[in-house]
């Protein structure tokens, strides 16, 4: 269709065309006759043809203007349709989108994700469910949830998964500002046998990273952990405390980034992994979950240069 072709074109050329009069036509759109006039004008200016003719007091559709009368009211129903589907889609609730999200998605790009997703006026509640990578991943499984943001899961949690990469990320040692660490020279990871030590729990998706490192350090055991997944412990316990937390970095990234905790200077590259969003496999996801994994890669995208 010519892109000069505006919606009022088509409105008005109709309701001529159903009153055959251009002043009933005017009554019935509430403007004036010179407006409705002029509408017709520009209408048969890009179409190059008339569209109506004389027919004694009033006037009816030329050849022309019948051929195009089919298709301008198949045009102005359709544009109806699709505003009335609009009107509906924000009136009624879409499904709801349930998320499990690992430490390191809910405290960094999750929240933006959530409230990106809520304006679009979807009208889906939105659960968000933080936890252990296997409870997550088993809840995916079983259709509690519809989807995971996080870490891909070890290799025999995955059957009937599938997983789709978004960067990769590091484990990472934070202590308090002042932590005896901080102030060590030539700091190696055996210096973390003197203090208690935030560990992931055995069967969290990071554990078996944590414990490749320490091997690989001459450090088969530590003699004090916690083990624990819980942030807000995790924050507060190496406030207070000399204690060491190693952690996934997206979990502290705000906190390293606003000076309350330090990083030690210990080479965590082996720790790299993937984090991404896993889905049941075969799944028909509903509009409202596409479109979260959509706002989900956007998120990720504008800040790939922070992972």
């Amino acid at each position: 269709m010519d892109s000069r072709v505006k919606f009022r074109h088509l409105q008005t050329f109709l309701e001529v065309a159903r009153q055959r009069s251009v002043g009933k036509a005017a009554d019935a759109l509430a403007i004036t006759q010179p407006a409705v006039s002029r509408t017709l004008r520009e209408l048969e200016e890009i179409l190059g043809a008339p569209l109506f003719e004389k027919d004694g007091r009033g006037i009816r559709l030329s050849h022309l203007g019948e051929i195009f009368l089919r298709h301008a009211a198949e045009s102005l129903a359709a544009v109806r349709r699709g505003l009335d589907s609009v009107a509906l889609a924000q009136r009624t609730e879409g499904p709801p989108v349930r998320i499990g999200t690992l430490p390191t998605a809910s405290a960094t790009f999750m929240p933006d994700v959530v409230a990106q997703f809520l304006a679009a006026g979807t009208g889906s509640q939105v659960t968000i469910v933080s936890g252990d990578n296997k409870v997550l991943l088993d809840g995916l499984r079983t259709g509690d949830l519809d989807m995971v943001v996080g870490r891909l899961g070890a290799p025999e949690r995955m059957a009937g998964l599938t997983f789709e990469p978004l960067y990769s990320e590091e484990v990472a040692i934070v202590v308090g500002l002042h932590h005896p660490l901080v102030a060590r020279r030539n700091f190696t990871l055996s210096a973390l046998a003197d203090y208690t030590v935030l560990m992931p729990p055995h069967g969290s998706v990071i554990r078996p990273f944590v414990d490749r490192l320490l091997l690989t350090h001459g450090i088969p055991e530590l003699p004090r952990t916690i083990e624990t997944v819980s942030d807000p412990f995790g924050r507060a316990f190496i406030a207070r405390h000399d204690a060491a937390w190693i952690i996934s970095r997206g979990v502290v990234e705000n906190d390293l980034a606003e000076g309350r905790f330090v990083a030690l200077p210990v080479d965590m590259s082996e720790t790299r992994g993937a984090v991404g969003l896993t889905i049941r496999a075969g799944l028909e996801p509903s509009p409202s979950l596409a479109l979260m994994r959509q706002v989900i890669r956007d998120q990720v995208a504008a800040r790939s240069g922070r992972f």
